[in-house]
């Protein structure tokens, strides 16, 4: 079986670090490479690097003209010497760094905001800890990285900084340039994972519903046995999806996948998912030893080698019978799902209104929100027509943020702490039929039920860690159904629990 991210993480150094580091830069760690892939011969390599060398001196006419000349081409996989360059193209990098050519510059000489600057400084270090370039604090792979999130922070103060995009930031820092890094990096957290990062997590949660619809189509066995064991989307494919599969699959897998990420979007991170749910559990007798949610999980955290082979996803991603429609059908029916349920929600919380007075409830769970700035925003972000692919899923442009919500729901915002234990706190609204928390790395795992009023549901925690404690827990989601008693009062209550990753 494969070792997870994060159990990887936890393993002692002295059974996983080698003396010298693999042909990718890593010392140990699940991504080390061992035993790469057999090469192509010379001439097969030379001649990939001629097309794609010509390719992009031609860039503009080949994105206009021949999309489909492009992809191709990254679906076969991106010579690695042109990778980087390719990668800079295809993101539309090229573009932003030519519209402001001295902006990188202009923002490291800004202070920032001082609480975004200190939560990365406390997470800089966590980032692919056995690769060469972030082991020490003074290495030029930790600073660049700091570098690279401070400037995000105040060039889109609206995200400031998430801890999910940290190991997206470090990834990008082993293949370009810092400044070039930087650009690929706003392009893929504004255009390619747009919202993803905002507080809420709403669009995550709106995917969590796609995948579930697109498993059922592609899948139905296994989707019948999620269904079955009450396995939620956001147990498994939080991670997946935040961090675009930088923390999930091994090295060359990740970069093959990454080529067509840059290529066609978001559908890429669909199907990679796709690929790795029907593959784990599309055996009947693994299906039938999965008998419970947390052995459904366990598989799906590590699943066999042969499945995250990149050969094997790549040749799966491409067999699945997934046209651009079916996306949008899904999405479209994702959209008009949640908002039925936001308008049963409002209708709750108006019936409610008149206990508003009496009945209470505290909320306190760990919270997982990105840490906004509040500088102004110095520029945005456009992507040039050019170099947009008329056949690649995207989402309408949201202009509001889920935050604050002032009935029917719970909004948890991070309040920030001191340490890796900071827990946040926030009051459940009378008549709330949710209570929705998020933690991503910090510690704290709560048991959770409704706030108060509640009409049923659930609370749900997404936690990070398998240290022991007297709370059941798991990498995902923890979910308690609602409790209310005769006041219609709810409760929740919260263990809190140190771990490092």
């Amino acid at each position: 079986m494969a070792t997870s991210p994060r159990s990887a993480d936890t393993i002692s150094l002295c059974s996983t670090v080698s003396s010298c580091p693999d042909r990718n830069g890593f010392y140990g760690g699940f991504q080390r490479t061992d035993k790469p892939k057999e090469p192509l011969s010379k001439a097969q390599i030379i001649a990939r690097e001629k097309k794609w060398l010509y390719m992009l001196d031609n860039w503009s006419l080949y994105m206009s003209k021949n999309y489909k000349k492009i992809r191709d081409r990254c679906r076969k996989g991106i010579p690695k010497s042109i990778r980087p360059r390719a990668w800079f193209f295809l993101s539309g990098a090229y573009l932003l760094k030519k519209k402001h050519p001295n902006l990188y510059a202009e923002l490291l000489e800004k202070p920032g905001n001082p609480h975004v600057i200190e939560e990365i400084k406390k997470d800089k270090h966590r980032q692919f800890p056995f690769h060469e370039m972030f082991l020490d604090e003074d290495k030029v792979g930790q600073i660049e990285l700091f570098n690279v999130l401070k400037a995000y922070s105040i060039y889109n103060p609206k995200v400031g900084f998430c801890q999910a995009q940290a190991p997206i930031a470090a990834f990008l820092l082993m293949h370009l340039p810092a400044e070039d890094a930087f650009w690929v990096f706003v392009s893929v957290c504004d255009v390619y994972l747009e919202d993803y990062f905002i507080t809420g997590l709403e669009v995550l949660q709106n995917d969590a519903g796609i995948l579930e619809g697109l498993l059922k189509k592609t899948c139905p066995p296994v989707y019948r046995h999620l269904q079955k064991h009450r396995v939620e989307p956001l147990l498994y494919m939080t991670d997946w999806f935040l961090c675009a599969m930088t923390r999930t699959l091994p090295w060359e897998t990740l970069l093959r996948v990454w080529d067509c990420f840059l290529a066609e979007g978001i559908r890429v991170i669909f199907k990679v998912a796709l690929v790795i749910l029907g593959a784990s559990l599309n055996s009947h007798k693994v299906r039938k030893q999965c008998n419970g949610l947390c052995e459904t999980l366990e598989v799906l955290r590590s699943p066999p080698d042969n499945v995250l082979d990149e050969d094997f996803i790549i040749n799966h991603m491409q067999r699945l019978n997934l046209r651009v429609e079916d996306f949008q059908i899904e999405h479209t029916r994702q959209k008009a799902r949640r908002a039925k349920q936001k308008a049963l929600q409002e209708a709750q919380a108006a019936a409610a209104a008149p206990r508003a007075a009496t009945s209470s409830s505290t909320a306190t769970v760990a919270s997982y929100v990105p840490v906004a700035a509040s500088t102004t925003p110095t520029t945005t972000m456009t992507r040039s027509a050019s170099n947009s692919q008329n056949n690649t899923f995207s989402r309408p442009s949201r202009t509001t943020s889920p935050t604050n919500i002032t009935s029917g729901s719970v909004t948890v915002v991070n309040i920030g702490g001191s340490d890796d234990n900071s827990i946040s706190s926030s009051t459940a609204t009378a008549g709330a039929t949710s209570a929705m928390a998020y933690e991503y790395s910090n510690g704290g795992v709560a048991t959770s039920s409704n706030g108060a009023g509640a009409m049923g549901g659930g609370a749900h925690v997404i936690v990070a860690t398998t240290t022991t404690s007297t709370t059941t827990k798991f990498d995902g989601v923890y979910g308690a159904n609602g409790n209310t008693n005769s006041n219609g009062n709810g409760s929740v209550s919260v263990t809190t629990n140190s771990y490092h990753t």
